[in-house]
């Protein structure tokens, strides 16, 4: 049998798999805290600047806040360190997708994972103790290159551990529990005042997060297609017992195709040179960036509304857990399926963005510019989970990860240049939800020149890849020939 049909015997979605899972899911509460962390600790309070002789020679900060900002007087000339220090995150996140998506691709999901995992944590109290600015912001920097790369890789992982049908709910768990922990940041920060306690006590959750992913598996499916067969097999097996199902009438026959590990033939350069993976890559590139732009250009700029800051940033969390349940529906509809789901949710987001163009800021009513900027996070969180699941099954097995790194690299432009976007209200009021509307809208018309996916059997090689002629011939079989059953989510083909 072929890893599919080994997954109907060994579970889809058995116990030792929601535990798996459960685990990748907590690392993204981690992931949120790291994102999340300059928004706190490059806290602003009200200031007053003396100056004898025309400069500078003293700074009074009023209010009970220690930050970035109190401790190295980061104000005036010297307050875009604040902004860049979360750009430099954003950077590194960029790199990490564009290095470490096809790294797993060659020597593994779990090294890749389990190696970044044990970086960022080390990074994450070089961030806490950092005696200057400088140190700050390179910490920032690295931490954001490992966060890209555990991002990226677990998110993979949550996909290939489970069978096909059940990748909508595991990948949109890691998006809920990356909303929780963007609340449970905000609360911790509410607790611990002090940046550097802060700092700390965030980053430590990343060392249990190392602990229990130390017991996670490889992929099977990438084993799979890498010609690894009899190690797939001790994997599926393995996941069989835990599962409490036989594991003896497992066997798996290797991969069809050629041997697509030809280090060569993969990864970026693959992406560009065939022809069906280009069109979607730049397509996908376009739509990830978006996506990013609207969603971290939103959540950054829950620090800077009125009101009280951890309250803002936990509402900006916690807006997005009823988009989950929305795209999760919408997403398995045979009517609505990835593709218009994603379409639509991201023009909704864009037409929430623009309604709050013309609300007053000072308007007491409940169609206020902070519940559409609510409503407009809510949208944008849902396109942005099912852009993940929808781009993990445009990608076949030996491609995945690069054509995943290549779309979260232009993802991390839009983060890099969302915390720049909210201070755009100095231009005018209208600017910063004016590039999300825009941006929103283009996205979602471009969305509409893909494939829908939804029932799609996943493709694990290149030669998978059919032309659009084959594919409508091989769903309009020839009804004289009888068919034998076949298994949930395996291929059928039919002589052309």
């Amino acid at each position: 049998m072929d890893v599919e049909e080994a997954f109907q015997v060994v579970g889809e979605f058995g116990a030792y798999q929601k535990r798996a899972v459960a685990v990748l899911a907590l690392t993204q509460v981690y992931m949120a805290c790291q994102s999340m962390l300059v928004v706190l600790v490059g806290a602003s309070p009200e200031f007053h600047v003396e100056k004898h002789d025309g400069v500078q020679s003293s700074v009074t900060f009023f209010g009970d806040v220690d930050s970035i900002v109190t401790e190295w007087l980061l104000v005036k000339q010297q307050a875009y360190k604040v902004n860049l220090a979360g750009s430099l995150f954003f950077a590194g996140l960029l790199l990490g997708s564009f290095i470490f998506g096809p790294l797993s691709d060659a020597v593994g999901r779990r090294p890749v994972y389990l190696t970044a995992l044990f970086l960022e944590v080390l990074l994450g109290y070089v961030t806490a103790a950092a005696p200057s600015y400088e140190v700050f912001a390179v910490s920032r920097l690295l931490v954001g290159l490992m966060n890209g790369a555990i991002g990226l890789v677990s998110f993979i992982l949550t996909q290939e551990y489970v069978g096909k049908s059940y990748w909508a709910i595991t990948g949109t768990l890691t998006s809920m529990t990356f909303a929780v922990g963007i609340a449970l940041f905000a609360a911790l920060g509410f607790a611990i005042r002090p940046w550097r306690t802060l700092a700390a006590a965030a980053n430590t959750w990343g060392v249990l997060c190392f602990l229990l992913s130390a017991m996670l598996p490889e992929s099977p499916r990438w084993l799979y297609c890498r010609r690894r067969t009899e190690r797939a097999q001790e994997v599926m097996r393995f996941m069989a017992l835990m599962n409490g199902r036989p594991a003896h009438k497992l066997s798996l026959r290797p991969a069809d195709g050629h041997d697509d590990s030809d280090g060569g033939r993969l990864g970026i350069l693959q992406l560009a040179s065939h022809p069906l993976l280009r069109l979607r890559t730049l397509l996908l590139m376009y739509i990830w960036y978006v996506c990013s732009l609207v969603y971290y250009g939103l959540t950054l700029g829950a620090g800077d509304m009125s009101g009280n800051r951890y309250l803002n940033v936990a509402m900006y969390g916690l807006v997005e857990l009823p988009a989950y349940p929305l795209c999760v529906y919408f997403m398995n509809q045979p009517w609505a399926g990835r593709r218009k789901s994603l379409s639509g949710f991201l023009c909704l987001a864009a037409c929430a963005c623009l309604c709050t163009i013309f609300i007053p800021e000072d308007t007491e009513s409940s169609l206020g510019s902070t519940s559409l900027a609510l409503l407009g996070k809510l949208t944008v969180s849902a396109a942005f989970n099912i852009v993940y699941v929808y781009t993990s099954e445009l990608y076949p097995t030996v491609v995945r990860n690069a054509g995943l790194g290549v779309c979260a690299m232009s993802c991390r432009v839009g983060g890099i240049l969302a915390p720049f976007v909210p201070s755009m209200r100095a231009l005018a009021t209208a600017v910063p939800f004016g590039v999300f509307c825009l941006s929103g809208l283009s996205a979602g018309a471009l969305v509409l020149l893909l494939p829908e996916t939804l029932n799609a059997p996943p493709a694990h090689t290149l030669e998978q890849l059919l032309p659009a002629r084959r594919r409508v011939l091989e769903s309009k079989p020839d009804f004289d020939v009888p068919l034998a059953p076949t298994p949930r989510n395996q291929m059928i083909t039919f002589p052309l």
